[in-house]
């Protein structure tokens, strides 16, 4: 929806975007969701609230695949806060794939006695609220939730973010070295969240659990920050 500009008309149309579904949105779950008043640019990062989100979904296009679980953990520069998170198993609409389950262990029967996912929408979202998220890959959180929005209420979700991933790309692959890599038809320094996580001594995780990874992008963001930013750092700066 927003295409690659400078960071501050990037700031701005979100701004814009913000005020203009406050007055819109039909849904009492998104207008209260818009009505939070966005966060303001220019407040440091080490003032921001930040909520990491993840989401295990059956399979990596929103239009095909659905969720069938989140995990969200609270965090500011100080602290990670997992006991004031949540994780939440959802049922899909669709039947697991025996690929789908191998890959996040989410079994027939875990998602059988599971709520549907328009039954914790609303705690989703309020969780959200007033918050930053912070993702690793930008491409399937706010893109699933978008389309399951619209699916049940006809109306967009949509909200900046900050993606560890293309963090963790606009420093490891630029430069000398990345252009050498490439000139040599070199594979390109992996970005996944394990691998990123390991450059900065952090420890290995069980992977593809929604609230550990969201855990481990929290953890991820903080040490990006210790090495590339300061918690004087304006927000917008890192927004998508």
């Amino acid at each position: 929806m927003f295409k690659k500009r400078s960071q501050q008309s990037v700031i701005d149309e979100w701004q814009r975007y913000q005020a203009q579904q406050a007055k819109a949105c039909a849904n009492p779950t998104l207008q209260r969701f818009y009505q939070m008043p966005l966060t303001d640019p220019e407040v440091p990062l080490s003032e921001v609230s930040f909520v990491a989100l993840d989401f295990e979904t059956t399979g990596l296009d929103p239009r095909e695949n659905e969720i069938v679980s989140f995990g969200l953990v609270p965090f500011t520069l100080r602290s990670i806060r997992p006991s004031d998170g949540y994780y939440q198993v959802v049922k899909p609409k669709c039947n697991l794939s025996e690929e789908s389950i191998a890959f996040h262990r989410i079994t027939h029967s875990q998602v059988a006695s599971a709520p549907p996912l328009e039954r914790v929408l609303d705690e989703l979202l309020g969780r959200l609220s007033g918050c930053i998220v912070v993702v690793h890959y930008q491409h399937i959180e706010r893109p699933f939730l978008d389309l399951a929005c619209r699916k049940l209420w006809g109306e967009h979700c949509l909200f900046p973010l900050i993606d560890t991933m293309a963090i963790e790309a606009h420093w490891e692959r630029r430069g000398w070295k990345h252009q050498l890599k490439e000139a040599l038809g070199l594979q390109p320094v992996s970005i996944r969240l394990d691998n990123s996580r390991q450059r900065y001594g952090l420890p290995t995780y069980s992977a593809h659990h929604a609230k550990v990874d969201a855990m481990a992008t929290a953890e991820l963001f903080l040490a990006q920050v210790a090495r590339h930013y300061s918690p004087t750092t304006a927000i917008g700066q890192l927004w998508e």
